[in-house]
Protein backbone atom coordinates (compact mmCIF):
# COMPACT_ATOMS: atom_id res chain seq x y z
CA UNK A 1 0.00 0.00 0.00
CA UNK A 2 2.81 2.43 0.90
CA UNK A 3 4.61 1.73 -2.40
CA UNK A 4 1.42 2.36 -4.37
CA UNK A 5 0.82 5.63 -2.52
CA UNK A 6 4.41 6.79 -3.12
CA UNK A 7 4.21 5.81 -6.80
CA UNK A 8 0.89 7.65 -7.17
CA UNK A 9 2.34 10.77 -5.54
CA UNK A 10 5.39 10.68 -7.79
CA UNK A 11 3.28 10.23 -10.92
CA UNK A 12 0.93 13.04 -9.91
CA UNK A 13 3.84 15.49 -9.67
CA UNK A 14 5.19 14.77 -13.16
CA UNK A 15 4.43 17.68 -15.43
CA UNK A 16 3.52 19.89 -12.49
CA UNK A 17 6.61 22.07 -12.52
CA UNK A 18 9.05 19.29 -11.59
CA UNK A 19 12.57 20.56 -12.17
CA UNK A 20 14.28 19.05 -15.16
CA UNK A 21 17.87 17.92 -14.65
CA UNK A 22 20.24 20.88 -14.84
CA UNK A 23 22.80 20.67 -17.63
CA UNK A 24 26.27 19.82 -16.29
CA UNK A 25 28.00 22.95 -14.94
CA UNK A 26 24.85 25.10 -15.16
CA UNK A 27 22.38 26.24 -12.51
CA UNK A 28 19.16 28.22 -12.17
CA UNK A 29 19.18 31.59 -10.44
CA UNK A 30 17.40 34.92 -10.60
CA UNK A 31 14.93 37.12 -8.80
CA UNK A 32 12.07 34.60 -9.20
CA UNK A 33 13.96 31.45 -10.11
CA UNK A 34 11.21 29.20 -8.72
CA UNK A 35 9.01 30.37 -11.60
CA UNK A 36 11.40 28.76 -14.10
CA UNK A 37 12.95 25.43 -14.97
CA UNK A 38 16.18 24.66 -16.80
CA UNK A 39 17.34 21.62 -18.71
CA UNK A 40 18.34 20.20 -22.05
CA UNK A 41 16.12 19.04 -24.86
CA UNK A 42 16.64 17.62 -28.34
CA UNK A 43 14.29 19.97 -30.19
CA UNK A 44 16.95 20.72 -32.83
CA UNK A 45 18.20 17.15 -33.19
CA UNK A 46 20.94 17.53 -30.56
CA UNK A 47 20.97 18.53 -26.89
CA UNK A 48 20.44 22.29 -26.38
CA UNK A 49 20.10 24.09 -23.06
CA UNK A 50 16.95 25.99 -22.11
CA UNK A 51 15.23 28.06 -19.47
CA UNK A 52 11.44 27.98 -19.42
CA UNK A 53 8.79 29.82 -17.41
CA UNK A 54 6.55 27.27 -15.67
CA UNK A 55 4.37 29.10 -13.14
CA UNK A 56 4.26 31.80 -10.52
CA UNK A 57 5.46 35.39 -10.82
CA UNK A 58 6.20 36.28 -14.43
CA UNK A 59 6.95 39.92 -13.60
CA UNK A 60 10.56 39.09 -12.81
CA UNK A 61 13.32 36.91 -14.30
CA UNK A 62 15.22 33.66 -14.09
CA UNK A 63 18.62 32.84 -15.52
CA UNK A 64 20.41 29.72 -16.72
CA UNK A 65 23.98 30.44 -15.70
CA UNK A 66 27.53 29.32 -14.93
CA UNK A 67 30.31 30.71 -12.75
CA UNK A 68 34.00 30.08 -13.36
CA UNK A 69 37.30 31.31 -11.98
CA UNK A 70 38.51 34.48 -13.70
CA UNK A 71 42.16 33.41 -13.41
CA UNK A 72 42.58 32.55 -17.12
CA UNK A 73 40.96 35.83 -18.23
CA UNK A 74 42.47 38.42 -15.87
CA UNK A 75 43.57 41.56 -17.72
CA UNK A 76 41.89 40.43 -20.96
CA UNK A 77 38.82 41.36 -22.96
CA UNK A 78 36.38 38.43 -22.95
CA UNK A 79 33.40 37.62 -25.17
CA UNK A 80 30.58 35.25 -24.24
CA UNK A 81 28.77 34.24 -27.42
CA UNK A 82 25.87 31.89 -28.16
CA UNK A 83 23.10 31.11 -30.58
CA UNK A 84 19.77 32.05 -28.97
CA UNK A 85 16.22 31.03 -29.88
CA UNK A 86 13.01 32.13 -28.15
CA UNK A 87 9.37 31.11 -28.00
CA UNK A 88 6.62 33.36 -26.63
CA UNK A 89 8.94 35.47 -24.45
CA UNK A 90 6.57 38.00 -22.87
CA UNK A 91 9.05 40.57 -21.55
CA UNK A 92 12.61 40.08 -22.84
CA UNK A 93 15.48 37.62 -23.08
CA UNK A 94 19.20 38.01 -23.66
CA UNK A 95 22.72 36.99 -22.78
CA UNK A 96 24.51 38.51 -19.81
CA UNK A 97 27.91 38.46 -18.14
CA UNK A 98 29.31 39.80 -14.85
CA UNK A 99 32.88 40.04 -13.61
CA UNK A 100 33.51 40.09 -9.86
CA UNK A 101 36.79 41.33 -8.43
CA UNK A 102 38.26 40.90 -4.99
CA UNK A 103 36.21 43.19 -2.78
CA UNK A 104 34.18 44.54 -5.73
CA UNK A 105 31.21 42.48 -6.87
CA UNK A 106 30.01 43.45 -10.32
CA UNK A 107 33.26 45.15 -11.39
CA UNK A 108 31.94 44.78 -14.95
CA UNK A 109 28.38 43.90 -15.98
CA UNK A 110 26.14 43.76 -19.04
CA UNK A 111 22.73 42.10 -19.43
CA UNK A 112 21.47 42.81 -23.00
CA UNK A 113 18.32 44.55 -21.75
CA UNK A 114 18.99 47.33 -24.26
CA UNK A 115 19.06 44.70 -27.07
CA UNK A 116 16.12 42.50 -26.00
CA UNK A 117 14.79 39.44 -27.76
CA UNK A 118 10.99 39.46 -27.47
CA UNK A 119 8.29 37.02 -28.57
CA UNK A 120 9.35 34.11 -30.77
CA UNK A 121 12.56 34.16 -32.79
CA UNK A 122 14.64 31.71 -34.76
CA UNK A 123 18.29 31.03 -33.88
CA UNK A 124 20.39 34.20 -33.84
CA UNK A 125 23.97 34.91 -32.79
CA UNK A 126 24.26 37.08 -29.69
CA UNK A 127 27.28 38.12 -27.60
CA UNK A 128 28.45 40.05 -24.56
CA UNK A 129 31.98 41.48 -24.30
CA UNK A 130 33.59 42.84 -21.13
CA UNK A 131 37.05 43.77 -19.89
CA UNK A 132 38.25 41.58 -17.04
CA UNK A 133 40.21 43.46 -14.35
CA UNK A 134 43.62 42.13 -13.27
CA UNK A 135 42.21 41.31 -9.82
CA UNK A 136 39.04 39.59 -11.11
CA UNK A 137 37.98 36.50 -9.22
CA UNK A 138 34.76 35.21 -10.85
CA UNK A 139 33.20 35.30 -14.32
CA UNK A 140 29.44 34.68 -14.30
CA UNK A 141 27.47 34.35 -17.54
CA UNK A 142 24.27 32.97 -18.95
CA UNK A 143 20.92 33.74 -20.50
CA UNK A 144 18.02 35.64 -18.93
CA UNK A 145 14.34 34.90 -19.41
CA UNK A 146 12.33 37.84 -18.07
CA UNK A 147 8.65 36.97 -18.14
CA UNK A 148 6.90 33.99 -19.70
CA UNK A 149 8.11 31.82 -22.56
CA UNK A 150 11.17 29.72 -23.27
CA UNK A 151 14.74 30.52 -24.32
CA UNK A 152 17.25 28.04 -25.81
CA UNK A 153 21.03 28.54 -26.12
CA UNK A 154 23.50 26.56 -28.21
CA UNK A 155 26.99 26.82 -29.74
CA UNK A 156 28.38 28.69 -26.75
CA UNK A 157 31.89 30.09 -26.47
CA UNK A 158 33.81 32.12 -23.92
CA UNK A 159 37.04 33.50 -25.34
CA UNK A 160 39.59 36.27 -25.02
CA UNK A 161 39.28 38.76 -27.89
CA UNK A 162 41.33 41.71 -29.12
CA UNK A 163 40.78 45.43 -28.58
CA UNK A 164 38.99 45.70 -31.94
CA UNK A 165 35.95 44.04 -30.34
CA UNK A 166 33.89 46.69 -28.54
CA UNK A 167 33.01 46.32 -24.87
CA UNK A 168 29.27 46.25 -24.12
CA UNK A 169 28.11 49.09 -21.89
CA UNK A 170 25.10 48.80 -19.62
CA UNK A 171 22.79 51.78 -20.31
CA UNK A 172 23.38 54.49 -17.74
CA UNK A 173 26.94 53.29 -17.15
CA UNK A 174 28.58 55.20 -20.00
CA UNK A 175 32.29 55.26 -20.56
CA UNK A 176 34.15 57.51 -18.18
CA UNK A 177 36.36 60.22 -19.64
CA UNK A 178 40.08 59.48 -19.47
CA UNK A 179 40.95 63.11 -18.60
CA UNK A 180 39.31 65.39 -16.02
CA UNK A 181 37.43 68.56 -17.02
CA UNK A 182 39.30 71.18 -15.03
Amino acid sequence: MKRQLIAALLLSTLGAGVMAAAPAGWFLSGERSRSYEIGEDNSSGKPVRYIRYVEGNSASFGTLMQQISARNYQGKRVRFQAMVKTQDVSNWAGLWMRIDSTGKPSAAFYNSQDKPIVGSSDWQLRSVTLDVPDDASVVSFGVINAGKGQVWIDQLSLEAVGPEVEVDQQPGRGKLPSEPSL
